[in-house]
């Protein structure tokens, strides 16, 4: 899986570009979609009221152990985030965390 496709260096460290699919069963960072060219994220929250923005932003936090933000598309399902770390860290980090339910 190449993650490079979705991870992108930015001034303040790294975007990632995902795709949500709120009131999901289970929560997971999937594979990334070759044709979207985002990771597939899954969360249990509700797409309302900001809740699957914030269950998003806690995964991510949870899998990188630093602060994650939504830098664009808070009120899409293509969003992007950006985390305050350099590209090759935050491929490492999701690269243990890829398709693992939480």
């Amino acid at each position: 899986m190449d993650l490079s496709a979705v991870l992108r260096t930015v001034r303040n460290g790294t975007e990632i570009d995902i795709m949500v699919t709120p009131n999901a069963k289970d929560q997971s960072i999937g594979a990334v979609d070759e044709w979207r060219r985002r990771l597939v994220v899954k969360v249990r929250a509700v797409p309302s009221e900001g809740r699957a923005n914030r269950a998003v932003c806690e995964l991510f936090q949870d899998v990188l152990g630093e602060r994650v933000e939504i830098a664009h598309g808070a009120t899409e399902r293509h969003k992007t985030l950006l985390v305050p770390l350099e590209a090759e860290e935050v491929r490492k980090r999701l690269e243990g965390a890829i398709a693992r339910p939480r």
